[in-house]
């Protein structure tokens, strides 16, 4: 057999392993399955692409594989489970950066031979790769508060962005019509393309993160897709299309769990017109020894983790009080909200890692209904996705999210190091409610003391 054809079919190989590690990946059973599935069908890929063109041996090869071997793993082990969404944002940029290069070098391949279809896709792998390359940087930045995580607009903001796209739209036919290496359009729309996402991402707000994320890696599914039309490459039209594809059906999912249309957050610049109500009332705190009282007498307790559980890497002592209740006789469970933490999955990545047992793990729409029937609500650094304003306050940013009504369980305690409000700098009423309680101080060590006082 020729090495093109035993190359084709290792990539029907590689696509049908990418389907089936993409459907394990739905359920938390076999999602670490479906990762290694993936992985084993991208390696196979690479190679075969690699192989396939001629132009590289397999010492290089070899090279390429170690070095991303070990920046692989460097970065899985190094990595803060704290900082996986920013991470992950960079990953997102990474891609789209590695398909705008794959577009750009293909012109170095003979323009002669560059016909219009080529050059568009040439156009599309540069315009979606630069636009998710620059906004992924924007969206690590705010996500690791190195930039203000709060929407920024300015005056005119959205006519600019409007001529942007005109520039853009006109550069890419002029380019299309003449395809160059040395184009000066080339350039432009490469420039207007790094501006663009910049643009669109500095003007959505930090609470609207974990949908940023999860567009920005269609993007770089979508760019690879186009890249691979750009190379005639099947398999990286198949992979890209299959992480645009997924990629946009899970920022549907997070969009409809914050009742809001993905137009709402690309445009509307969430938070930076609306202000909520000034928040007031008394306070209630609790000590390590009270909460261990009423947690002892409970019969059923929910904990609702979020960000502060991850800063704090407090999943571990979680699971344990949650396995010290239940040999107690008290039904524990686990709600986790679509857009809880900062990033897709985020809670489910990290109470994952503690090995919480995954039919313990509830969703937001069948623990709401039973909410009231809860005995202790466990707050762990959540903030907006328990914020009763999103129900009440119609000035509120975040007015009409669904939220997780922890607000209506008998008893609510919040563990939070401060009264510092979330990641959309909304203040929470429910830090104010009869029924909360608010336990101060790292998450990790107050839940430690209270598996202490179990003693």
């Amino acid at each position: 057999m020729s090495i093109e054809l035993v190359a084709n079919l290792s990539y029907i190989v590689s696509a049908a392993l990418f389907i089936f590690g993409l459907k394990m990946l739905g359920s938390p059973a076999t999602a670490r399955r479906g990762n290694a599935l993936s992985s084993l069908g991208m390696l196979l890929a690479v190679i075969a692409g690699l192989v396939s063109s001629k132009t590289v041996g397999f010492e290089v090869i070899g090279i390429g594989i170690l070095v991303g071997a070990i920046i692989g793993t460097l970065a899985a082990r190094l990595v803060a489970m704290t900082s996986m969404p920013e991470m992950v944002a960079l990953f997102n940029g990474s891609g789209g950066a590695a398909s705008l290069l794959v577009g750009w070098g293909t012109l170095y391949l003979g323009s002669e031979s560059i016909g219009t279809f080529t050059a568009a896709t040439i156009v599309l792998a540069i315009l979606i790769g630069g636009l998710t390359f620059t906004g992924s940087l924007i969206a690590y930045g705010k996500l690791s508060e190195r930039i203000s995580s709060a929407a920024l607009v300015f005056p005119l903001q959205r006519v600019v962005n409007s001529l942007l796209l005109v520039a853009i739209v006109v550069c890419a036919v002029l380019f299309s019509l003449d395809p160059s290496a040395t184009s000066v359009y080339l350039y432009a729309l490469l420039g207007l393309a790094l501006l663009l996402g910049i643009m669109a991402v500095i003007p959505i707000g930090g609470a609207d993160m974990p949908v940023v994320i999860s567009l920005l890696n269609s993007y770089s599914g979508i760019a690879a897709c186009a890249a691979g039309f750009a190379v005639n490459n099947n398999i990286l039209i198949v992979a890209g299309a299959l992480v645009g594809a997924s990629g946009i059906i899970l920022t549907n999912i997070m969009c409809k769990a914050m009742n809001r249309s993905l137009a709402n957050v690309l445009f509307s610049g969430f938070g930076a017109t609306k202000t909520a109500k000034a928040v007031e009332g008394e306070v209630k705190p609790v000590s390590v020894e009270d909460a261990y009282y009423i947690l002892e007498a409970a019969s059923n307790v929910c904990f609702v983790p979020g960000y502060g559980m991850a800063v704090a890497q407090a999943q571990h002592v979680v699971k344990e009080l949650g396995k010290i209740l239940e040999a107690n006789g008290c039904e524990v469970s686990y709600a986790i909200h679509p857009v809880a933490g900062r990033m897709p999955g985020h809670m489910n990545v990290l109470l994952a890692e503690a090995d919480v047992p995954y039919e313990q793990l509830v969703e937001m729409d069948d623990i709401n209904p039973r909410i009231d029937n809860v005995d202790v609500a466990i707050v762990i650094g959540a903030n907006d996705v328990v914020n009763p304003s999103a129900r009440e306050d119609a000035d509120s940013p975040i007015y009409g999210m669904p939220i997780i009504n922890v607000d209506q369980a008998r008893t609510v305690f919040v563990l939070k190091r401060s009264m510092a409000s979330g990641f959309s700098g909304v203040d929470n009423p429910l830090f104010f409610g009869e029924n909360t309680r608010m336990l101060f101080g790292d998450a990790k060590e107050s839940i430690s003391g209270v598996i202490g006082e179990f003693g």
